[in-house]
């Protein structure tokens, strides 16, 4: 009997299988990898989009779970902070942080050039001056621009009284993260046309407003201001009337929730009895 065709047969059987099990190993090998560097790119991003870590170099490396991070801190803080964001993404399981607390650590000066996080940071707090203003009924005739640089807002423009000017100033300052307002807006008390006319008659009655839209829009506004405690507010609407609960710090802060929902397009009047202090 030829044993040849048996022989051949075994013989090529372990040489694919060798080479499909060097096929695996290299794409589980190639897997990881790509799992490590994703690791690697999340940490990072949340360091740099930190206020209290962004101006730190710190160095991230991942290998099949377990993070690595070195560089300089000013305080024991930022660098627990560091350790705690690493272990706060999924798939890494444990962290050797070799990160060097020296309180003589020279924070890098703000220059000219804006990092990635400046950029991220002032282009959320563009969007939520701009969405405040177009939410309010009270800046219904304001035309404007928001340009935000280093968390410093600039608003340019045209509003049709002092008062509506002062207010758009006013959302924009009390918003998360804004530092400095530059309210170059310029009052031009000219005539509404029939279409404008129009457009702000429908805002104030809200006839076309839903009140999921309104208890939407009134939440985002108490989220985005700096002086109120957003997330400790439940809102509801029916019917344009929009009912504030929940515990405030003050009575200040209680009274600019209020002014917030009463100003959001649509509302037509707040009860607040069950938001207290």
């Amino acid at each position: 009997m030829n044993n040849q065709p048996r022989s051949l047969f075994l013989s090529t059987f372990l040489a694919l299988s060798i080479a499909g099990a060097s096929v695996s190993a290299y794409a589980a090998s190639d897997s990881q990898e790509v799992t490590n560097a994703r690791h690697e790119t999340q940490i990072w991003t949340t360091y740099a989009l930190s206020p209290y870590l962004r101006s730190n170099k710190i160095e991230v490396t991942v290998e099949s779970g377990k993070a690595t991070l070195k560089g300089h801190v000013s305080e024991e803080v930022n660098k627990d902070l560091a350790k705690e964001i690493a272990l706060g993404v999924k798939g890494i399981t444990s962290v050797d942080n070799q990160i060097v607390v020296d309180a003589n650590y020279p924070v890098p000066l703000v220059g000219s050039e804006r990092s990635f996080s400046d950029v991220i940071e002032d282009a959320s707090i563009t969007t939520a001056v701009k969405s405040k203003l177009l939410w309010s009924k009270s800046t219904a005739g304001l035309s404007t621009n928001v340009d935000t640089k280093f968390a410093r807002v600039t608003l340019t423009g045209t509003a049709q009284s002092a008062v509506e000017r002062d207010l758009a100033a006013r959302l924009a300052r009390n918003t998360h993260g804004v530092i400095a307002v530059d309210n170059q807006i310029k009052v031009n008390a000219m005539k509404p046309s029939v279409a404008q006319s129009s457009k702000q008659a429908v805002n104030e009655a809200g006839s076309d407003i839903s009140d999921s839209w309104i208890t939407t829009k009134v939440k985002s506004t108490l989220l985005y201001t700096s002086n109120v405690a957003g997330s400790a507010i439940d809102v509801t609407t029916n019917k344009g009337v929009v009912s504030l609960s929940g515990k405030v710090n003050n009575g200040a802060e209680q009274a600019l929730a209020i002014e917030l929902a009463q100003n959001v397009r649509g509302v037509k009047s707040v009860q607040s009895k069950e938001l207290t202090f």
